[in-house]
């Protein structure tokens, strides 16, 4: 899925950038995994579904207005954190791959195939490299997942030297998914590891 390869999208993610990075400041850096269909792969926008695009970011649009489960947890902690002006002040959210992947109509993660992975390590590296560049978010870098996203960031990490630690946190999905009823306990960790 390249959202950006779609006007509307492109139009979306213009005025997000355009609205809330639109100055010279540095700031923390946290890594999804990829694109879902229901979200970034719509929107263009980083775990934003396009009723939190329209709704919180004020930016309207014309999707189908489809709740995405990453972008429901993402946007309660970005409330619990501020708003949107305090967060994206602070934050650079994005995914380890800007390029979504489905297979039977479903969502991919990019390390859910061996030659997938294979195929997207140059890719990834450098939008990585890319995105560090740009933002100067310092020697720590957040990720979304403890397990094989973390594990494989941390991987490329050794062997790239992009941050002196990655910290990871549970994934939005998977708290909205297995752990729904403690959601608010894991909304004040995410403040609490952000802040």
């Amino acid at each position: 899925m390249n959202p950006y390869s779609d006007p509307k999208a492109w139009g979306c993610v213009t005025q997000f950038y355009q609205r809330f990075y639109a100055d010279h400041k540095n700031r923390k850096i946290i890594f999804g995994i990829n694109p879902g269909r229901f979200g970034a792969g719509v929107t263009g926008v980083p775990f934003t579904d396009p009723i939190r695009l329209a709704n919180d970011c004020a930016i309207e649009n014309n999707f189908q207005k489809r709740p995405e489960l990453s972008s429901l947890f993402v946007y309660e902690v970005i409330r619990a954190y501020g708003g949107v002006t305090s967060f994206y002040s602070d934050y650079f959210i994005t995914a380890l791959s800007p390029l979504g992947y489905m297979k039977d109509g479903r969502n991919l993660n990019y390390y859910d195939d061996k030659q997938l992975i294979a195929l997207s390590e140059e890719f990834i590296v450098h939008s990585i490299e890319l995105q560090v560049k740009m933002v100067n978010p310092g020697s720590i870098a957040w990720c979304l997942g403890e397990g094989t996203n973390f594990k494989l960031f941390n991987g490329l990490n050794q062997r790239y030297h992009f941050f002196s630690e990655i910290m990871p946190l549970p994934h939005p999905r998977w708290i909205m998914q297995y752990r729904r009823k403690s959601i608010d306990i894991y909304i004040q960790k995410y403040v609490e590891a952000l802040r």
